[in-house]
């Protein structure tokens, strides 16, 4: 869950950062820019007003002495457009309302007949100073800045100033402001991932929590209980509440077991006296009626399954003593206990054990083993083999594996094998209650095992117990 919540937080924060940096970066530019563009606009005025004397020497030249001031006012003009030029590097010129030039440097330069010189030298004409000229980028290496103002005399616009500035350094200044506001973007990002793990755990531990929780329940370890951890309120409320309910559920689940126990051990004593009062009566009847034995039959099924209840509810309720064992010993041990048994049936049972060792309550895995050995046998015909190997599995598993010469078991019926009671159909007439499975599940599943089915090659049915060979409280 962590691997989905977390790629989704960081890519809101980036883009929160991005909506907030992209603008910046644009408002530094602008910025940077409109300062340029201030002093060109003050440069600017300050020629418009020396150039607005030598319009106002020519208009008004009527005489020598007015034409020598003149002249003279039209080179001061000239000479300081030469050092603007020379200091600054910023071409600049005065030039007529028909193009022709009052002053200008460097010598030759002409206002841009196209693109923003243009326009400029047009704004100008029409009073309007050029205040808000096309914002240029950094990786516009050839980009310029062209800012014109009007010379006017008697509300009469007589000529343009028009300067031309190369934008290297401004260029350069945006950029390292960028630089700054991409370093700056990278710290808050580093910041958000940091805070978005922090935020994630936050969040999910309390999920995780409850996630072992439930796994644990699951597998049979009823005690388990979510433990008290951070998070937002609404998971510690669920956390509660799923406690509350795992306490409501082992108790219905005790109650349950409760009743299987009694029951069964109370119904055991009536079925004692009826099976005694069945053979006294079978005394004042011919010897071998059929009726009698079929009766006698059916009361010691009955005591059967009253015995295998009990032993599903200890099994359920009792908890597993959990200790290192040699699987191996312990397989070959129940394969020698039933191989006299599969003698008189005329069955072969072969063991491959070796030296295999795994964490298991030791009594209850030789019952689990001996409930699928005894399956295992009743089902195989006589002249059949019934195997039994031990093996180190998957998953840091130890494996015992039972494989019958039985006739099997269809797809259909393999999906309910191990229900309680179950029976197939076929097998009706085949000693049993349908609880030995069951029970062998059960006291596998309180220590931490599984039991699995699979079909047989090229016939019959394959059963794999499984147990951890870790211990269980190194995780």
């Amino acid at each position: 869950m962590s691997s989905r919540l977390l790629p989704l937080l960081i890519v809101l924060m980036a883009g929160v950062l991005l909506a907030l940096g992209f603008p910046l970066a644009v408002s530094l530019a602008s910025a940077q820019q409109q300062d340029v563009v201030v002093d060109r606009i003050d440069d600017t005025a300050r020629v418009a007003a020396l150039a607005q004397f030598v319009s106002e020497g020519d208009a008004t030249a009527g005489g020598s002495g007015a034409g020598t001031g003149s002249d003279e006012r039209e080179s001061m003009l000239e000479e300081e457009l030469t050092r603007y030029f020379e200091v600054y590097g910023i071409r600049a010129g005065v030039f007529y309302r028909d193009r022709e030039a009052m002053a200008r440097a460097p010598e030759g330069w002409t206002v841009p007949r196209t693109g923003e010189g243009r326009q400029a030298f047009q704004e100008a004409l029409l009073g309007r100073r050029s205040d808000d000229p096309q914002q240029v980028w950094p990786w516009q290496g050839h980009g310029r800045l062209i800012v014109a103002s009007p010379v006017v005399r008697d509300g009469d616009v007589v000529a343009v100033v028009v300067t031309d500035s190369p934008t290297g350094q401004m260029r350069s200044r945006i950029l390292e402001g960028w630089l700054y506001i991409a370093a700056g973007e990278a710290a808050a990002m580093l910041l958000a991932v940091g805070a978005a793990f922090r935020l994630t755990g936050w969040v999910l531990r309390p999920v995780r929590v409850l996630d072992a929780a439930t796994h644990d329940i699951a597998t049979g370890r009823m005690k388990s209980r979510v433990a008290a951890a951070g998070g937002p309120p609404e998971l510690r409320r669920l956390a509660h509440s799923f406690n509350e309910m795992a306490d409501n559920v082992e108790d219905v689940l005790e109650q349950q077991r409760a009743f299987v126990a009694d029951a069964s051990h109370q119904l055991r004593n009536p079925l004692a006296a009826l099976l005694l009062r069945i053979e006294l009566l079978a005394l004042e009847l011919p010897a071998g009626n059929e009726e009698i034995a079929s009766v006698r039959t059916e009361g010691k099924r009955l005591g059967q399954v009253l015995d295998d209840l009990l032993d599903l509810a200890l099994a359920e309720h009792a908890p597993a003593d959990l200790r290192l064992t040699d699987v191996g010993a312990l397989a070959s041990e129940r394969v020698a206990a039933w191989r006299a048994y599969a003698e008189e049936k005329g069955v072969r049972l072969t063991g491959s054990t070796g030296a295999v060792t795994g964490w298991a309550d030791p009594v209850a895995l030789s019952s689990a083993l001996d409930a699928v050995v005894d399956n295992a046998l009743k089902f195989t015909p006589e002249g059949g083999e019934v195997d039994v190997r031990v093996a180190r599995g998957a998953s840091d598993r130890a494996t015992i594996t039972v494989t019958d010469g039985g006739p099997g078991l269809s797809d259909d019926e393999m999906d309910r094998i191990g229900d309680r009671f179950w029976r197939s159909n076929r097998h009706q007439n085949v000693k049993g209650s349908g609880l030995g499975l069951s029970i062998s599940r059960a006291l596998l599943a309180a220590g931490g095992g599984t039991i699995a089915y699979e079909h047989g090659e090229p016939r019959g049915l394959r059963v794999t117990l499984t147990v951890p060979r870790s211990s269980p409280n190194s995780s």
